[in-house]
């Protein structure tokens, strides 16, 4: 009698084993079909990210030796950025018609290199005659301390330390929005940008993951950015206000383009 009762169970047992089998099988081999719209879909991808400033390793070796050339300090923590502040060593963005912030940067962050203000002037001013727009300021000034914050949650953030070590730590960088600009809009901060790295004085990257313009700014830009004195001349005794007009001096430049495995 046990013999008979268990046979039944058994045999139950062993069906449910082999069709759960053959169910798990369907279940994770997917089909060519599939495969082929993951292809197709990777490549439309790559496809659409064709950055001019594509993000490297050399890129920020570069940032990195700017920043040791000019003997500037990785900002530590809020009171040593609050000491830089209080010294004018970092001065405050300030938004108007032709440049806004995002909204979630820490009003404590909104500053950065005179310098970098001075890049940042022009460029927005260039932008908004063209556009009649404002740029986007996402990020400037940072800490080591929030930066160390920042990687926990993007494993794409530079490291707080080491050669590759953010350029906002020492406030020459800020980050431009590049989320819902239009395709002539790129290809405009794109063009404006290319000179200005050619002559070595900023060292931009189009970052994939946060869709922004990171542009470390070199301290020698404002060294090159010469008023006319004949256009101050010309409205001195106009009602209108007068209106600098810059020129660039490209006999000196600061980034080295050599990238850093050739060295």
């Amino acid at each position: 009698m046990k013999d008979k009762t268990g046979r039944p169970f058994l045999l139950v047992f062993l069906a449910v084993v082999v069709c759960g089998q053959a169910f798990g099988l369907h279940q994770v081999v997917p089909s060519q079909h599939v495969h082929r719209a993951s292809k197709r879909r990777s490549h439309f991808r790559r496809m659409l990210w064709n950055p001019v400033f594509r993000p490297s390793r050399d890129s920020l070796l570069r940032q990195n030796e700017e920043i040791d050339r000019l003997e500037l300090p990785r900002i530590q923590n809020q009171a040593e950025l609050d000491q830089l502040i209080a010294r004018q060593e970092l001065v405050p963005i300030v938004a108007s018609e032709t440049l806004r912030f995002d909204p979630r940067l820490d009003p404590d962050r909104r500053y950065c290199r005179p310098w970098t203000r001075d890049f940042l002037d022009d460029l927005s001013e260039a932008y908004y005659e063209r556009f009649h727009g404002p740029i986007q300021v996402n990020s400037a000034v940072r800490t080591v301390q929030v930066q160390k914050r920042l990687r926990r949650h993007n494993r794409n953030a530079a490291p707080e330390k080491g050669e590759t070590a953010s350029s906002h730590l020492a406030g020459i960088t800020v980050d431009i929005q590049r989320r819902g600009m239009s395709k002539q809009q790129v290809a405009w901060m794109e063009q404006y940008l290319m000179p200005l790295k050619d002559q070595g004085l900023v060292e931009p990257e189009e970052e994939r993951h946060q869709w922004v313009f990171h542009v470390a700014v070199s301290g020698r830009y404002s060294d090159l950015r010469e008023p006319k004195d004949s256009t101050d001349e010309a409205r001195e005794d106009s009602n209108s206000e007068p209106q600098n007009v810059y020129l660039l001096d490209t006999s000196n430049v600061s980034f080295d383009l050599m990238p850093a495995s050739m060295k």
